[in-house]
């Protein structure tokens, strides 16, 4: 039951406690409802995203040290416990800080995950809502006004909280590598959130799309738009015929990497945000500089990304991919799911309780 209906001053959660196991998530009716400064606004959370971030920061994958290393959040710095995790956010403004327009309220936002400003303040280096600030996992969320979009949608929470994280951080690794109509792009992990989103984005820019996945989900990612299909065993330079890519997105690292740069022509681009095979891989500088290739990390979105992603939603030129969802009570069911990466598209919480 929503403490809402107890008190005004608490709400329904979930606590982050520590970094570990499932058994670090405590699910929770008291936690401090969030009051917005001025330049804030207070969001009540409709629905929230699963995704790699949350998992990723809960057991430390982040930190280069021993997981009790200062640098074991999204950004390097420290998780200051308990944390509300939670970056894909959906829901209605139902309170505004003394510095924003009152016409906002009652608005229907998405978050924009990657925050330049908190507390009133512009933050020196990207935060990300869930990690080094409080986020969705929660009746009640709090983010400057800059940072929550208006977007005008008919379809549900749980569809449009399916996409600010995959979506934006597809639109980013594009935009960085500058992916232009008529151009291959190779993209590895395509049946995850991230994946499966680039495929419909390089689709819609008009480029040739060729999905790395298994056997099992070649045809749903054929239904999103993607022209070829490689099984993961494959060798790559084989499976593409000897053919080359202009622009590689990469989600999963892992062993198979150099092969990725053997498969980019001459100048081509290489965008990651994920290394979900393998963060150790071994680079042939050789095959750098020799083929003048170019390396793009994705983290902080670029400015027009988060605003293009809401217009593609408006305009309807992309669809909502929600493998299943859950109550916020479940969430460690639903991050088991999660983790077994046999769905395609998103898991999602539902949050609102009416």
């Amino acid at each position: 039951m929503s403490s809402l209906a107890t008190s005004k001053d608490s709400m329904h959660g979930v606590y982050l406690t520590g970094h570990g196991g499932p058994e670090v998530l405590e699910v929770r009716d008291d936690i401090p409802r969030p009051t917005p400064g001025p330049r804030d606004v207070l969001v009540r959370v409709g629905a929230a995203g699963v995704n790699n971030t949350d998992l990723n920061t809960r057991l430390a994958w982040y930190s280069k040290g021993d997981g009790e290393a200062e640098d074991a959040s999204w950004s390097g710095q420290p998780i200051h416990f308990p944390r509300i995790q939670g970056a894909d956010i959906c829901g209605e403004i139902v309170a505004v800080g003394s510095d924003v327009s009152q016409t906002r309220l009652g608005e229907r936002v998405l978050i924009e995950p990657c925050l330049r400003e908190h507390n009133g303040q512009t933050l020196e280096s990207a935060w990300y809502i869930g990690a080094e600030c409080d986020g969705g996992f929660a009746e009640y969320t709090r983010v400057a006004a800059r940072h929550a979009l208006r977007v005008e949608s008919s379809l549900s929470d749980v569809e449009l909280a399916s996409f600010p994280c995959s979506y934006s951080t597809a639109e980013n690794m594009l935009t960085r590598a500058q992916l232009a109509k008529g151009e291959r792009v190779l993209i590895t992990g395509a049946s995850g959130g991230v994946g499966s989103v680039a495929v419909q984005l390089a689709k819609a820019r008009g480029a040739h799309v060729i999905a790395v996945t298994s056997a099992a989900k070649a045809d749903a990612l054929r239904d999103l738009g993607a022209d070829d299909i490689v099984l993961r065993d494959q060798p790559l330079d084989e499976a593409l015929k000897g053919h080359s890519v202009e622009v590689v997105i990469d989600l999963v690292g892992g062993p198979q990497w150099p092969q990725l740069l053997d498969i980019l022509g001459y100048k081509g681009r290489y965008a990651v945000a994920g290394a979900i095979g393998g963060e150790m891989v071994e680079l042939d500088l050789r095959t750098l500089y020799l083929k003048d290739l170019s390396f793009f990390g994705c983290t902080v979105l670029e400015p027009e990304v988060f605003p293009n992603l809401v217009r593609h939603i408006e305009q309807g030129n992309i669809k909502p991919l929600v493998a299943d969802s859950f109550a916020l009570a479940e969430i460690a069911t639903a991050q088991e799911v999660f983790q077994q990466k046999g769905h395609v598209g998103k898991v999602v919480l539902k949050v609102r309780q009416d």
